[in-house]
């Protein structure tokens, strides 16, 4: 047998443990397979500016996650314009309770 790197022996211990599901017919593998393709197109160029100390930051993080910054990035942009990053709800300060009297 082959010796399998570090993602492929994640990958053979999550089959033998059980983690991991069949799909359930062809027509949900194709409609996962379709979603795992556009995902993966990277067609458009973007250029945006960043202050130094967010990108230092960026880099940092990436690096912590084995990846490239710009692949970080772009994950970011994903996950925030497909829904799973929302906005914070803007913190209000607590109005002071005003008592008046008649």
């Amino acid at each position: 047998m082959s010796k399998l790197n570090p993602d492929e022996l994640d990958v053979l211990h999550a089959y033998e443990s059980g983690e991991l599901q069949p799909v359930p017919d062809l027509a949900e593998f194709g409609r996962l397979r379709a979603a795992a393709r556009a995902t993966a197109i990277k067609d458009k160029r973007v250029n945006i500016r960043l202050s130094s100390i967010d990108l230092l930051d960026l880099q940092a993080k990436a690096l912590e996650q084995g990846m490239p910054y710009q692949t970080l990035i772009a994950s970011v942009l994903h996950r925030y314009a497909s829904g799973e990053l929302a906005d914070r709800a803007p913190q209000t300060s607590p109005q002071p309770s005003s008592s008046v009297t008649s």
